[in-house]
């Protein structure tokens, strides 16, 4: 299978994985508070990491330690809750749309900082793909009036975040493995999540006697799986494959996704929104139309 193809499988399905996370976190908040969910999410996926790749800690180099420290509490620690809290106040799909942001920052930290190089198609790509998510802002805006749009000041944070996070990555984490990267990142986040967690009141409730706890239990168990730990190996080899804002262009598509989850459990869309996921998916067509540098 030729690069390119792959690039896309790996664009298609963190698209569904990631695009499925925001709702199973919004129900994951119906019996966890945000502090519980953030710090349950890296102690599960720490757990499930370790389990598929314990061997693999043993291939990341020592001076590259640094780098995977780094990639780990900018690009999961902080993300985690970020997303949590924010999912509190505004609408899954909402969510997903606001975290399109990553992109442009990718593009703006990748040059300014690192010096990649891009072209006028891949820049064409990112404005465009960055309208078609103001559309579906603006428009989520007018559906949902009542929501608290102060709380999508933490989406961008998350956004920029993710965005220093891939370019550091690609700049210095290109030749390690990424399952190594992925285990290493949750490992060195995991101990601030623990006394998070710790105090976040979880342990004095009684999950026995609880079924929406119970539930949000679940929801979390099944997002650090495929929405943490399988996705952020998954991650790590588009990474490897593909430029950065290629890569980051994932958080274009996922909305998609996640806006007909939210459809399903009630959240509204209208035929605006539709025309904007399609304005969306060409900027991420173009963002790949490089000739040279990929």
């Amino acid at each position: 299978m030729s690069i390119n193809n792959k690039k896309w499988i790996y664009l298609i399905a963190l698209s569904l994985i990631w695009g499925s996370s925001y709702i199973l976190i919004k129900k994951t908040l119906i019996g966890l508070t945000p502090l519980q969910l953030g710090g349950l999410r890296v102690v599960f996926t720490t757990l499930i990491l370790f389990i598929v790749g314990f061997n693999s800690i043993k291939k990341i180099p020592k001076d590259k330690w640094k780098w995977i420290f780094a990639t780990g509490y900018i690009g999961s620690f902080f993300p985690s809750f970020f997303f949590a809290f924010a999912q509190t106040e505004i609408d899954s799909g909402v969510a997903a749309i606001l975290n399109s942001l990553t992109p442009l920052a990718t593009l703006i930290i990748g040059v300014g900082f690192y010096k990649f190089i891009i072209d006028s198609k891949q820049i064409l790509g990112v404005i465009i793909g960055l309208i078609g998510s103001f559309m579906l802002i603006y428009e989520g805006s007018t559906i949902n009036p009542d929501q608290n749009f102060l709380f999508v000041g933490f989406i961008i944070i998350a956004s920029i975040c993710y965005a220093i996070s891939v370019n550091m990555l690609k700049a210095h984490l290109q030749e390690v493995p990424a399952i190594s990267i992925a285990l290493g990142n949750f490992i060195c986040i995991l101990p601030p999540s623990i006394i998070i967690l710790f105090y976040s009141g979880f342990f004095d409730i009684d999950i026995v006697e609880s079924q929406e706890v119970q539930n949000s239990l679940f929801y979390i168990i099944v997002l650090s799986i495929f929405g943490s730990a399988f996705a952020k190996i998954l991650f790590n080899k588009f990474i490897q494959i593909a430029s950065p804002v290629f890569a980051s262009s994932v958080t274009y598509t996922l909305p998609i996704v996640a806006i007909m989850w939210g459809v399903l459990d009630g959240e509204s869309i209208n035929s605006s929104q539709f025309f904007a996921t399609f304005v969306i998916l060409i900027g991420v067509y173009l963002a790949n139309r490089k000739s040279k540098i990929t």
